[in-house]
């Protein structure tokens, strides 16, 4: 099999400068000390000028810049870099942008100034509204400026917003969890991430983790029951970690879960692209340190540049696709990776028998349970033989609409 055609395209900067290390955090972010707007702007510029050629002629759906804390740059650094990628690409003209932001580190006029640069989603990193929670945490906020920094964006225009929030604290009750959910609703933002709390290697919390982290089950039940809450304020769960009223769900995120391509430019962003006309998926991986990103040029900013091969084309897409609620069609399976989708007959099976998804007319869902145990589910997918179709079911391939 060959590709159709090329799968939608969404472009990631990586801004990776914090005010402070969160200690939970394994993102490729570093303590600011003295940021160089212009020289990190022409950085991302030249990135993108090297990567055009891959993507010449194709439409950019999504834009979305993290970090780190982009709301650390001003607006000025973030318009010249708006205005120089609308001269170097070709936007849809219904293009979603979203800039990640934290409550202490960004203000009205601020956010004023990303909304006329073309900024028109934030995501606001609130992560909980009790105080002792914050500080458990390591962030550099409190309860009072996440309300802060909410109102402001409002003010300033954004009428699409996103809330991050976490669960499964250091000493988080089942009420508290609560409680922070329903002030986060209260505020009725368009979009909520709701994350669980996790200990990552390479992390301040693994090398000394913190007391009282809530059980599985306790974790579970708080979850549970703030998709009950956010339901009933009809923010839908539309993916693992995500919820948005209707029409609100994350574009560029949509895109990454469908196996879509991305530019990925900035210090150890990421991309993923593919190149139809030669039945190859490239991944791009760039310099991790902002200090040799910035000394390096063209090809030395490359730190790695993988093909992706059949079996790694079939785990990446069901590791991205089975975290929708809603499942896929087996017919995006093979436009995105260019294979049939015989191949998943066997693992399916298997999951369809741990009641991990069900799968009705060409659909695949995962179930709460396959959502419960994503990683179990995601597992069934490994190392697949993707040479192993039988003549039959490619015949069948062959025949289906």
């Amino acid at each position: 099999m060959s590709f159709l055609s090329n799968p939608p395209l969404s472009l990631y900067l990586h801004l990776p400068w914090c005010e402070r290390k969160c200690p939970y955090c394994d993102f490729n972010s570093h303590q600011a000390d003295g940021i160089d707007e212009d020289a990190y702007v022409k950085a991302l510029i030249e990135d993108l000028m090297q990567d055009l050629p891959l993507v010449w002629g194709r439409q950019v759906s999504s834009i979305f810049i993290g970090g780190g804390t982009p709301s650390l740059f001003s607006s000025a650094a973030i318009n010249q870099l708006m205005s120089e990628l609308r001269a170097c690409l070709n936007f849809n003209p219904a293009i979603e942008v979203t800039m990640e932001c934290n409550p202490g580190s960004a203000d009205e006029s601020r956010f004023a100034g990303y909304r006329e640069a073309g900024i028109n989603r934030l995501s606001i990193g609130v992560q909980s509204f009790a105080d002792d929670k914050l500080q458990a945490l390591g962030r550099i906020h409190d309860r009072q400026q996440a309300i802060s920094a909410y109102q402001q964006a409002r003010r300033a225009g954004f009428d699409t917003i996103n809330l991050d929030l976490m669960y499964g604290l250091p000493g988080q009750t089942l009420q508290q969890a609560l409680d922070d959910m329903a002030f986060a609703i209260e505020l009725q933002p368009e979009h909520i991430s709701h994350y669980q709390l996790t200990i990552e290697p390479n992390t301040l919390f693994h090398a000394r983790p913190p007391a009282n982290l809530p059980n599985h089950d306790l974790a579970w039940d708080m979850q549970e029951a703030c998709i009950d809450m956010l339901e009933q304020d009809g923010l839908h769960h539309y993916e693992i970690s995500a919820y948005a009223r209707t029409g609100q769900q994350c574009q560029h995120n949509l895109n990454y879960w469908q196996f879509g391509d991305y530019l990925g430019l900035g210090a150890g962003a990421h991309g993923k692209i593919t190149l139809g006309g030669e039945n190859r998926i490239l991944r791009r991986v760039r310099s991790r340190q902002p200090k040799a990103y910035l000394e390096q040029h063209g090809d030395a900013r490359i730190s790695q540049q993988t093909e992706l091969e059949k079996p790694d084309r079939v785990f990446e897409f069901m590791l991205n696709a089975l975290r929708l609620v809603q499942g896929f069609d087996l017919a995006l399976f093979s436009e995105r990776t260019a294979l049939p989708k015989g191949i998943l007959d066997e693992p399916l099976f298997r999951a369809q028998e741990l009641e991990l998804i069900s799968l009705e007319q060409q659909r695949v869902q995962p179930t709460a349970r396959g959502l419960q145990f994503h990683n179990d589910l995601q597992g069934l997918f490994l190392d697949i033989d993707c040479e192993r179709v039988t003549p039959d079911q490619a015949e069948i391939f062959r025949h289906q609409p």
